[in-house]
């Protein structure tokens, strides 16, 4: 797993940060990961999995619909690009 350093961090943003791992039962470096954690991989953010099955329940999409889009799927074998 990578390693991250933080240089020059101002002593009370440190003395905070102990502070808040204190509170949360974990060590400064763990606080840390999920402070990290937090603020590049929201709760909220778009799963396009999740949404395209909204999408499907929202237009009424069953199982067998689906059965139907494999029946009718070209399942010929693509061929590579050729730069000839």
């Amino acid at each position: 797993m990578p390693m991250l350093t933080v240089r020059n961090l101002p002593d009370d943003v440190h003395r905070a940060l102990r502070v808040q791992a204190a509170q949360h039962g974990r060590s400064t470096e763990a606080e840390v990961r999920e402070i990290l954690v937090a603020a590049t991989k929201p709760e909220m953010r778009v799963r396009l999995g999740e949404a395209l099955a909204a999408l499907g329940r929202k237009l009424g999409l069953t199982n067998e619909d689906f059965e139907i889009f494999e029946q009718m799927r070209n399942k010929t074998p693509v061929e590579p690009l050729r730069f000839e």
